[in-house]
């Protein structure tokens, strides 16, 4: 016999086969399709854009990283790490120590930031005296860190200004360097979007199997 219980019951019963349903579509079926079909179109972009050399991988295409010189003294916290001459060099990062996908962030200071004023200046000079040119001829986005700190790309013009310094420590043409860096030229996308950029890390790639 019918109860007060029973409507109830029957729409508690309802609620939870459609959850079942759309738990199966939404949380297994659909996933797996999607997952299915950028392995089958998108294979290397699905696997993160990784970037191999000699089998192993040294990075990912979307992901900038850090290119210092060893650090004479690991254990000593205020050691400051020091490019090497021989790699581009990314922008600066705010991702924790740079580059670090776990501390993705800018650095969040204002434009009238006492701080970040003092900062850019500083990295003016240091970028400079690096890269043989004079302050005025730093691009700003060898000053300035991204918003997530991860970005992998810079200027054409940076990339430009560390070719003489790149070729002289590794001994090469810089005649022959300057067309890695034509070659790794991005355009804006669809044409209109962005600005034309140079990945440093497939650069960096296309450096090292240069020699």
């Amino acid at each position: 016999m019918p109860t007060s219980r029973t409507p109830w019951i029957r729409l508690h019963l309802t609620a939870l086969r459609l959850l079942l349903v759309f738990t199966v579509i939404c949380g297994l079926a659909y996933p797996l399709l999607i997952t299915g079909i950028a392995q089958s179109a998108f294979p290397r972009q699905a696997n993160g854009s990784q970037l191999e050399h000699h089998g192993q991988v040294v990075g990912s295409g979307l992901l900038g990283q850090n290119y210092n010189l060893p650090e004479k003294n690991p254990n000593d916290p205020k050691e400051q790490p020091r490019p090497d001459p021989k790699w581009f060099q990314p922008r600066p990062s705010a991702a924790g120590t740079g580059y670090d996908p776990t501390a993705s962030g800018g650095s969040n200071l204002g434009p009238d930031d006492a701080a970040l004023t003092k900062t850019v200046q500083d990295r003016r000079a240091a970028v400079a005296a690096f890269d043989g040119v004079d302050p005025a001829q730093v691009p700003p986005d060898a000053l300035t860190a991204g918003g997530s700190g991860l970005d992998p790309h810079i200027s054409p013009a940076y990339a430009d200004e560390q070719v003489n310094r790149v070729a002289t420590a590794r001994g090469l043409d810089p005649v022959a360097v300057r067309r890695l860096v034509e070659q790794h030229l991005q355009g804006r996308d669809l044409g209109f979007l962005g600005q034309p950029r140079v990945n440093v890390v497939t650069l960096n790639l296309a450096l090292m199997r240069l020699g």
